[in-house]
């Protein structure tokens, strides 16, 4: 049964989307929201994050408004302790508003930023303690989620570990369907 996944993907500027109003995020939320919703399906009751901006904060966002109707939770599991310190005022808002309203919060390396091997400590660790990941990754346009695809790879080959991935084709059907649902209102 899959009680718990990661959720993450690409950072907003891997995407070219530099605000929240841009047509991609909603593209975006919605692949989420469906694939979420399948998951329910299957039991799954946690999604854990690492705060990252971008599809983990939307990922956030879609956790939050499902709450309303399911049970389902948002852990966020950090890969140092304060990583929102360098960040602009705006996103610090936004991080420290989703920070409240997780389930959970804690750090994988309880500690502050030393080096890049914590991103690779907090990968390892919500890989072991998760029994899936959802990815928004396209082999197409590599970027940094690469690095967490590779190890759940590893991981999904000798164990009975779930991935999904939500690629480029899936959300250009979501675009399609966003917009004819934008032609029918009118």
């Amino acid at each position: 049964m899959l009680k718990s996944i990661i959720l993450s993907g690409y950072r907003p500027h891997e995407l070219g989307i530099f605000n929240e109003s841009h047509p991609g995020v909603e593209i975006i939320k919605r692949a989420i929201r469906e694939q979420l919703l399948l998951l329910l399906t299957e039991g799954l009751e946690w999604v854990i994050i690492s705060g990252q901006q971008g599809v983990e904060t939307w990922g956030a966002d879609v956790v939050f408004e499902l709450q309303q109707e399911y049970d389902i939770k948002l852990g966020i599991i950090t890969p140092f302790l304060n990583q929102q310190e360098r960040w602009n005022d705006a996103k610090k808002e936004k991080y420290d508003m989703m920070i409240m309203q997780a389930d959970f919060v804690d750090s994988a390396t309880k500690k502050p930023y030393e080096a890049p091997w914590q991103f690779i400590e907090k990968d390892k660790f919500l890989i072991r303690n998760t029994s899936g990941a959802l990815l928004v990754y396209d082999e197409e346009q590599e970027a940094s989620p690469k690095f967490l695809k590779r190890l759940i790879k590893a991981h999904a080959e000798t164990t009975d570990y779930a991935f999904y991935e939500i690629n480029a084709y899936d959300l250009q059907l979501i675009a399609e369907q966003i917009q004819e649902e934008k032609w029918q209102d009118y």
